[in-house]
């Protein structure tokens, strides 16, 4: 089974590429929704969130107040990095839990959209890596005109992660999206028919 890493920095487009290949009927798991789900009432990840970062963050509805504890969290780089120890594995845990699955059930070539590949150390733990790209400036135009973030907080974000053009030569293939939505789907689908072919040769790299 071909094992495809989907990656990118923040607002570069990765969710909508993983969003057209789910389209095209691929088996592709998002690292947000597994972050969802450890941190789900009565899970243990909601626990250790709660713990070391106080119940503060539990909202009314008894669910965490993810907004206030990504406000904490790129703000102060030691508690980012504490989150990301308490609840990297725990994704980590699940996905590969998906990945069998999806290998026991016949799957052919599978995709997992991780933002946060490279800086936790993922990229050899799948056959392919795919880097989605896009200038930095427009990332940050994305984040603060079609997300309403603050330039600032925008700006913290991109910050928190490697640079892109540190990522790009440890990339295996690169889908830019500097122009419209229609190119980067002609883009992604072009890519996933290689990808596809690869997978049917028995081609893991």
């Amino acid at each position: 089974m071909l094992t495809i890493a989907l990656t990118g920095n923040a607002a570069s487009g990765k969710s909508t590429v993983a969003g057209i290949w789910a389209a095209a009927g691929v088996p592709v798991v998002r690292a947000d929704d597994l972050a969802r789900e450890v941190v789900a009432p009565g899970t243990e990840g909601l626990a250790r969130v709660l713990e070391a970062f106080g119940a503060g963050l539990l909202g009314a509805d008894g669910a965490l107040d993810r907004g206030k504890l990504r406000d904490r969290v790129f703000r102060v780089d030691d508690d980012r990095r504490l989150l990301e120890e308490i609840l990297h594995p725990l994704i980590e845990a699940e996905r590969n839990a998906w990945v069998s699955r999806q290998k026991e059930s016949g799957a052919s070539l599978v995709v997992a959209e991780i933002p946060l590949l490279f800086e936790a150390g993922l990229d050899g733990d799948f056959s392919v890596v795919v880097l989605v790209a896009a200038p930095p400036e427009e990332c940050l135009r994305r984040l603060t005109e079609d997300r309403g973030l603050e330039a600032r907080e925008a700006s913290r974000i991109l910050s928190a992660q490697i640079p892109q053009e540190e990522k790009l030569p440890r990339a295996d293939y690169v889908v830019e999206n500097g122009t419209t939505l229609e190119d980067l789907e002609v883009r992604a689908l072009a890519l996933l028919d290689l990808l596809r072919a690869r997978a049917r040769k028995g081609d893991l790299g």
